[in-house]
């Protein structure tokens, strides 16, 4: 993707407006009224939220002008769907709205095929929640999901599971200064709690030099497979400083073992 570059799509991303509060609700209003003018300026006055969304999708190899287009779509569908009288930020509401319609687009033009009734399943679960959310002001459960459809829970889950876009383990979800949270931070490792684990790599003499808090984060991270998350709500520090203490401790371990 070319997200750095000026013009996307034939837009002058550097010259897009920006529309106070005060003009969102004025052309709203506008909108509500039938002045297609006012909702033109409305979605030209969004476009850098389009923007914004899409550079979460920067790891992606579709071309950003692709993705550009496909998200001023989920724009104008949160335009044309927008309730004011919720008293919700119209941004709140229209992210998703955009999101899903990249997201939507990825899941199309991936190259796992993904047979026809599956997608059908899917897509029917998707605006199902769509239209729930709206109505109950909040995300629906899957069991809410299920009753409107009328297709089983089980049915829905394996569905969004296989048009599902693969994410790489090394996917950053979390960025704390220099330490980033990767995917793989939050996946358990469920193997290595075995017992034999560190009989086997005779780390035990390593891990008695770690300092007792190390020492702990260690144990619960590779021995009875916790994410970060859950260590850091263990002992009360933030996910970052697990993230610093197991980097030092293992590099203490390696040190020791190759010296």
């Amino acid at each position: 993707m070319f997200l750095n570059k000026v013009e996307i799509c034939g837009v002058n991303t550097s010259e897009l407006p920006l529309l106070s509060d005060e003009e969102k609700e004025n052309l709203f209003i506008q909108i509500e009224q039938g002045n297609m003018d006012a909702r033109e300026q409305y979605v030209k006055g969004n476009l850098r939220l389009v923007l914004s969304v899409i550079q979460r999708f920067s790891s992606n190899h579709e071309h950003a002008d692709d993705l550009f287009q496909v998200g001023c779509i989920g724009l104008m569908k949160a335009i044309d769907n927008f309730d004011r009288t919720l008293n919700v930020k119209f941004s709140t509401y229209a992210v998703p709205m955009i999101l899903g319609e990249v997201r939507r687009y990825l899941r199309d033009n991936n190259s796992i095929r993904v047979s026809r009734s599956l997608r059908d399943t899917a897509y029917k679960a998707i605006y199902a929640k769509e239209q729930l959310t709206k109505s109950m002001n909040r995300t629906p459960t899957i069991e809410e999901i299920s009753k409107k459809t009328e297709i089983s829970e089980e049915d829905i889950i394996y569905a969004l599971d296989a048009i599902a876009t693969p994410m790489s383990l090394f996917e950053p979800v979390y960025q704390d200064g220099n330490d980033p949270l990767f995917l793989m931070d939050q996946i358990c490792d469920k193997k290595n709690k075995e017992d034999t684990w560190i009989e086997h790599l005779s780390l035990q003499e390593a891990m008695n030099q770690l300092s007792g808090r190390e020492y702990h984060i260690i144990e619960k991270r590779f021995f009875e497979g916790k994410t970060q998350t859950e260590v850091a709500d263990e002992i009360s520090i933030s996910q970052a400083q697990v993230s610093r203490l197991e980097k030092n401790a293992l590099k203490s371990i390696r040190n020791f073992i190759e010296r």
